[in-house]
């Protein structure tokens, strides 16, 4: 690979993870952790860098990808789950949620009260899908435009906009808000999965791959390395502006009392910039969704083409980008209220998953374990989901709250940690398992 390779397929990354929710949540988070800013945003930081980071690298580690962690509890669950990510993080959720987030944000606040929103909505969606779908047939050539020249232009953009909120914003941070008051560490921590990123990093991490292998790159071990190299350059950028655009919040949390992030940068930034400011963020929006929208969309095509031969990458591709379109007429108020249970079911299984394979070596029998441990923490995230879904569980939610850390919304960890343990007494024997062959061969 040449020299500054590694250091572009990094912007080609960070541009992909930085949608819709990256630029929504650190300000609202700071205006409302207040003085407990910093201990919210480690938390936030955590899973919203730490955890697709650590998913990225067990990805580059086991050959298979994540389909092959996946098998480590069952080749049936293994599909199930990723085919559920995937569409999730895809179609039916963050490619309509960035899509609606840049209408709202680069078009709405520029047009008349008289103009008719479904009608300008629809239009909007149609071109920029229609952009998406020409950007995504051409994929080996995403990290000459997006790394190359759009994500220069995003950031610089980013940073205009905080290096003014640093030298104009003056207010003292508020006391915290919003369920910041105790616990801020662990409500940050949980706001992280709003991200979708630790999701994106399991889609993620086959377009970064192929990226890394279009320069010649063959050798597995070569093959980590790059990946990882471009992983902690993303990894530092999305941290800086996580880091920055919460400080922003913050500092405007003495500014008034903000519903969303989207309102409170609005006002941040006409307050800072004056009529420049909606332009100026309009177009840090309508970048950042379109790049995430694009690597979505890719990997949803390179996924499906190949677990179903049949359905060719364009084809594929085509059916992404009109489920996208229709679902993102939806509006963003509705999309938002579905993805937060989903995420509260999925975030479990992926942290358990992951921190499960890097002691994989560990266990006599791997199967049993990750089966176990996979199946206790399901049952619990499931609970949560359908809690956060709006359901009243009755007993059964009444039993989750007794949970060690349930009040910080982490009730599935001793379950996982049981279930874990369980696995582990199970596998007693020490004939060899499929996973400890494939590790061997390997």
């Amino acid at each position: 690979m040449k020299k500054f390779d590694t250091l572009f397929i990094g912007f080609m990354l960070f541009s992909m993870f930085f949608g819709a929710g990256n630029l929504i949540f650190p300000p609202f988070l700071g205006a409302l952790s207040g003085t407990s800013y910093w201990l919210a945003m480690a938390g936030f930081v955590l899973t919203a860098v730490g955890l697709p980071f650590a998913v990225l690298l067990a990805v580059s580690l086991v050959k298979g990808g994540a389909e092959a962690l996946g098998n480590r509890v069952h080749p049936k669950f293994s599909t199930i789950f990723m085919v559920v990510v995937y569409l999730s993080i895809g179609p039916f959720l963050a490619i309509p949620r960035n899509a609606s987030v840049a209408f709202e944000m680069g078009v709405l606040p520029f047009a008349p009260e008289s103009f008719n929103k479904t009608l300008a909505l629809f239009i909007y969606s149609a071109v920029f899908f229609g952009i998406v779908y020409l950007t995504s047939l051409n994929h080996d050539k995403m990290e000459k435009y997006m790394g190359r020249w759009i994500t220069p232009v995003l950031l610089v953009s980013i940073v205009a906009l905080c290096a003014v909120g640093f030298a104009k914003l003056n207010s003292q941070f508020q006391p915290p808000s919003g369920g910041y008051e105790a616990g801020a560490f662990f409500k940050g921590f949980l706001e992280g999965y709003n991200t979708m990123d630790a999701l994106a990093s399991l889609a993620f991490g086959i377009v970064i791959l192929t990226a890394v292998k279009q320069r010649g790159v063959n050798d597995d071990k070569q093959l980590t390395r790059y990946t990882m190299k471009a992983a902690v350059v993303a990894g530092l950028l999305l941290a800086l502006v996580y880091v920055s655009l919460g400080y922003v919040g913050g500092k405007m949390g003495g500014a008034g009392t903000f519903d969303s992030g989207t309102e409170l940068l609005t006002t941040a930034s006409a307050l800072l910039l004056g009529k420049s400011g909606p332009v100026l963020l309009g177009l840090i929006f309508t970048l950042a969704c379109f790049t995430t929208v694009v690597g979505l969309t890719v990997a949803c095509g390179q996924y499906f083409s190949v677990l179903y031969p049949k359905l060719s990458y364009k084809a594929v591709v085509t059916g992404v980008v009109l489920i996208g379109l229709t679902l993102s007429n939806m509006g963003l108020a509705q999309i938002l209220k579905v993805s937060v249970p989903f995420l509260v079911t999925a975030y479990p299984l992926t942290i358990v998953l992951i921190t499960l394979s890097f002691f994989h070596r560990f266990f006599k029998n791997p199967r049993r374990v990750y089966a176990t441990s996979i199946l206790f923490t399901g049952v619990f995230a499931a609970i949560s989901g359908l809690s956060t879904f709006g359901l009243n569980l009755g007993p059964i939610l009444t039993m989750r709250n007794a949970l060690p850390f349930a009040s910080a919304g982490m009730d599935w960890v001793v379950p996982a940690i049981v279930g874990a343990l369980i696995g582990m007494l199970m596998g007693g024997s020490k004939s060899e398992t499929l996973e400890q062959k494939e590790l061997k061969a390997s």
